[in-house]
């Protein structure tokens, strides 16, 4: 069975020469290069990663993309741009002829950034990507779920995935409160969800039972073929193994092609990475 990790993070300590914007704490106070990620995937039985580059290094990809060229088999990239920026459109349109670049990935879950998309600021950026054929994953709290159905009505062609089921805060009860509302989503054919990080969003530990719940709704509700793996392994708050096995052995209703479509084939057909 292939596994692919639907995220990962790498990055680079923060230099004069590579400095970093003023933003928010990585993951852990040693950056995570790819050596020692490739190490950790093989130690795990991962075959594939999608690297999505971190916010706290700004809107680079270099580390990614040198990653994907290294190791086209093991790594390929969601990238980061600034929708503001000057070109991001025309950037936007020839997105995938970059070696190892599969698509784009926004987050929309804290303040400065929501506003991108509630206040309509990034409304080119979908039908450019539908039309480009660029896939998108996006981090939208649940109370902002509704605005991701709107644009996935108006742009079908446009392939979306929910990064971490739309969690971002808190823990248990509390971060899934307003759970129904990303469960809505399901009922669009272009849009996907990433069960990625979940361990992060409990207080339980493994093999964290109140967690299986939720993750049966997402399956009931999204099937098997649009539900995919991840960890977002630098926060990660167990092994690489039990991140996997969580899914592998601990759910006892999916059945063998279940597991195949989420722990890899999945991901990787919808964002076009052959197989």
């Amino acid at each position: 069975m292939l596994i692919a990790d639907a995220q990962v993070h790498i990055w680079a300590a923060n230099t004069p020469a590579r400095p970093w914007p003023a933003r928010h704490k990585p993951h852990r106070p040693d950056p995570l290069g790819k050596e020692e990620l490739l190490k950790e995937m093989d130690t795990a039985g991962v075959n594939r990663a999608v690297i999505v580059p971190p916010s706290w290094e700004g809107e680079r990809n270099d580390l990614a993309l040198a990653a994907a060229k290294a190791h086209p088999g093991r790594f390929a990239v969601m990238g980061r741009l600034d929708p503001e920026t000057p070109g991001a459109r025309e950037a936007v349109s020839a997105w995938r002829n970059q070696p190892g670049m599969l698509g784009l990935r926004f987050t929309f879950h804290r303040p400065g950034l929501r506003e991108l998309l509630t206040e309509g600021r990034v409304d080119w950026l979908w039908p450019a990507a539908e039309k480009a054929g660029v896939p998108i994953m996006v981090l939208v709290p649940h109370g902002l779920a509704h605005l991701m159905a709107e644009i996935a009505g108006r742009y079908p062609g446009l392939r979306i995935v929910m990064d971490h089921l739309g969690l971002h805060a808190g823990k248990d009860e509390e971060a899934f409160a307003e759970f129904d509302q990303f469960l809505a989503l399901a009922k669009h054919p272009n849009i996907a969800a990433k069960a990625s990080c979940l361990p992060y969003f409990t207080t339980d530990s493994y093999p964290y039972r109140r967690l299986h719940p939720y993750i049966r709704k997402v399956y009931d509700a999204f099937g098997p073929k649009r539900m995919f793996w991840g960890t977002d392994l630098s926060r990660l708050p167990c092994t690489y193994r039990q991140g996997i096995t969580l899914f592998t052995e601990e759910l006892s209703w999916l059945k063998s092609e279940d597991k195949e479509w989420i722990m890899g084939r999945g991901v990787c057909e919808w964002l076009g990475w052959k197989l």
